[in-house]
């Protein structure tokens, strides 16, 4: 399978809300196609995220990962969190993931970055193995606390 990650612009994003609306559907959200679209739409319309797209040899969408900007008060540095990474039930174990992950951190290494963060699910064994396979690093050192507004 020919595989090719581009980012993504606004004109995309007719190709990345479906895959968006299902990776909130794995994350068990409603199926909301049109409130997908909009909230990629506000964030690519006000550079608040970089979006990054896998398409096939046809241009078919397979996949897609999603970077915020921060900052490290503590480092004085530029990080990314990578919030979101989706991959379609028939691409995957293809590559498509590696492909995307590669692509991320190549974007923030260009960007004067010093690290890229995310999380996963604790039962999301696939992705688990994907991120140790490409030398993600699991913390350790602090624990992660919500509050809900």
């Amino acid at each position: 399978m020919s595989i090719q990650v581009r980012q993504a612009t606004i004109d995309d994003i007719d190709a990345v809300a479906p895959l968006f609306d299902a990776y909130r559907q794995f994350y068990r959200q409603p199926s909301d196609p049109e409130r997908s679209r909009q909230f990629l739409r506000e964030r690519q319309a006000h550079c608040e995220s970089t979006i990054f797209l896998a398409v096939d040899a046809d241009g078919a969408a397979l996949g897609f990962t999603q970077l915020y900007p921060l900052f490290s008060s503590v480092r004085c540095v530029r990080i990314w969190l990578l919030n979101d990474l989706f991959v379609t039930p028939a691409a995957r174990k293809r590559g498509v993931g590696a492909k995307l992950l590669t692509a991320a951190a190549a974007f923030a290494r260009a960007n004067g970055a010093a690290s890229l963060s995310l999380s996963t699910a604790s039962d999301n064994t696939a992705a688990q193995r994907l991120y140790a396979a490409l030398g993600w690093k699991r913390e350790t050192g602090f624990l992660e606390y919500h509050l809900p507004l």
